[in-house]
C-alpha cells in the first residue's frame, strides 16, 4: 500500500477495461498571441477598429515598429484607452471621429493626407470619380479589429464596410474574434472583400481579408418616425453603435409623457443618443428655448446634430462629454436623462450628481429607469424630495432643486 489506501493493484484497472481520459479545457489565446498567426501580414501604418481600452492596450507591443492609429467612438472609451495606454501613448494615436470612414488617413511618402470630410449621409456613394493607384491612395496597410464579446451586429457590418474604404489596396483586414466557434464574420467578410483567410494555428479565431478593387459606400441606417400629434410626425436618423438604432426607446417614450416643460425654457438632453428627446422638448419650449444636446458618443451627438438641422430646432448646441464640466452650473431649467446601465451605476450617479449642480433653484431633473433599488438612493442623496412615476413599465424621478 502506497499510502494507507486500497493495494496498488486494486487501484489499476483490468486490461480489457478503458480508463476514462480526464478531459482539460484548452486555455483561449489572447489577441496578442491569436496576432502571431498573422504576423507576416503586419506592416505599417497600423490602425486598431475599436476593441476595449486593456485589449487594444496589450495589442500595441505586438505590432512591429510603425505608427498606429486607434478608432474610438466614444469619449469615456477613449479617454480609458489614454489610461491604458501609459509609457505606449507616445506611439500611437487616438482618432474620435462619426465614422471610421472620417479618420485622417497616413499617407504615402509625399503626398498630403486624403480622406478627410469625404463622410456622406447618404446611403449609397460612389468610389472616387478617378480611381487611384496603390502609390496615390493613402490608407492603413493594417487595419486590426478585436471583436468585443456581444456587442451590435449591425454596428460591426457597418465597421466592416467602412474598414474597406480605409485600407490601402492590397492593403489587410484581421479581425480577432473572441468566440470559441466564429460563425459571423466569414461570411461578413467575404461579401465586403470578395476572398477570407483563417490561418491553421489560428484557433478559428483569426480572419483576414486583403482590399482588391473599388468598392461602393454604403452606410448602415435606419430612419424611424415619432408622431407629434394627430397632424405632426418626425424622421429621425440612426445608425449603427448609437442606443435605438431604427426604434423610438420605450423607455424613452415614457420619460417625455411625464415631462412637463414651458416656452422659454433651457433644455439639456443628457446622454441625447440621436436627439429624440431633446427635439420633441424643443417643439414644446418654442423659439425663444433652447436645447444642449450632450452625449458621450461622438456619432450620437452627430446624428443629434443632422436630425435637428432636418426638422428645424431653432435653438440647439451639441456637446461630445462624458464629464460634463464645460457646462456652467446651474444654466438649465430643464434635464432629460436617459441614462445607460454599465459601469456599476456609475453612469446613473454621474448624470444625477451633474445634473444637480447644472439645474438652476426650481429646475426639475427627469430621469427614467427601471433600475429603482440602485437609483433612488443617489436621487435621494441629491434632490431631497424626489416623486416618483410609473408608465410603460419604466420609472420616472421627477427631481427638483431647491
Amino acid at each position: 500500500m502506497a499510502d494507507g489506501s486500497e493495494p496498488e493493484q486494486q487501484r489499476r484497472a483490468p486490461p480489457d477495461e478503458k480508463v476514462p481520459m480526464r478531459k482539460t479545457k484548452k486555455r483561449a489565446k489572447t489577441f496578442p498571441e491569436l496576432l502571431e498567426a498573422v504576423a507576416t501580414k503586419l506592416r505599417p501604418p497600423f490602425g486598431i477598429l475599436l476593441g476595449s481600452p486593456g485589449e487594444v492596450a496589450e495589442l500595441l507591443p505586438a505590432l512591429p515598429e510603425g505608427d498606429v492609429a486607434c478608432y474610438q467612438m466614444d469619449l469615456y472609451q477613449a479617454d480609458r484607452l489614454r489610461e491604458h495606454l501609459g509609457d505606449q501613448a507616445g506611439r500611437a494615436t487616438i482618432e474620435m471621429h462619426a465614422d471610421l470612414w472620417d479618420t485622417p488617413l497616413p499617407s504615402p511618402a509625399g503626398r498630403g493626407e486624403e480622406g478627410e470630410g469625404e463622410a456622406s449621409d447618404v446611403l449609397d456613394l460612389p468610389p472616387h470619380p478617378r480611381p487611384l493607384s496603390q502609390g496615390e491612395r493613402g490608407g492603413f496597410q493594417t487595419l486590426i479589429y478585436p471583436v468585443p464579446h456581444g456587442g451590435e451586429r449591425a454596428l460591426k457590418l457597418d465597421m466592416l464596410e467602412q474598414a474597406f474604404h480605409v485600407i490601402r489596396p492590397n492593403g489587410a483586414l484581421i479581425v480577432l474574434s473572441p468566440y470559441e466557434k466564429e460563425d459571423f464574420f466569414q461570411g461578413a467578410l467575404k461579401k465586403v472583400f470578395g476572398k477570407v483567410h483563417a490561418p491553421m494555428d489560428g484557433d478559428g479565431k483569426v480572419l483576414w481579408a486583403l482590399r482588391t478593387g473599388e468598392r461602393r459606400r454604403r452606410r448602415h441606417e435606419m430612419t424611424y418616425h415619432v408622431r407629434v400629434d394627430e397632424q405632426t410626425s418626425y424622421c429621425f436618423v440612426s445608425r449603427p453603435g448609437v442606443f435605438g438604432y431604427g426604434f423610438y426607446d420605450e423607455g424613452a417614450r415614457a420619460l417625455m409623457e411625464a415631462t412637463e416643460l414651458t416656452e422659454g425654457q433651457r433644455v439639456l438632453d443628457l446622454g441625447c443618443g440621436v436627439g429624440t428627446n431633446g427635439i420633441l422638448a424643443a417643439r414644446r419650449i418654442g423659439p425663444t428655448g433652447s436645447v444642449v444636446f450632450a452625449d458621450s458618443n461622438v456619432r450620437a451627438i452627430a446624428l443629434a446634430e443632422l436630425n435637428a438641422r432636418a426638422i428645424g430646432v431653432p435653438n440647439f448646441e451639441t456637446l461630445v462629454s462624458h464629464t460634463l464640466t464645460e457646462l456652467a452650473p446651474a444654466s438649465f431649467d430643464a434635464v432629460l436623462a436617459n441614462p445607460p446601465y454599465y459601469a456599476q451605476g456609475a453612469i446613473i450617479r454621474l448624470f444625477i450628481e451633474r445634473s444637480q449642480m447644472l439645474l438652476r433653484p426650481g429646475g426639475t431633473l427627469y430621469l427614467v429607469t427601471k433600475r429603482v433599488d440602485t437609483t433612488w438612493p443617489t436621487i435621494q442623496e441629491f434632490f431631497p424630495e424626489p416623486e416618483m412615476y410609473e408608465n410603460r413599465g419604466y420609472v420616472i424621478f421627477r427631481s427638483t432643486k431647491t
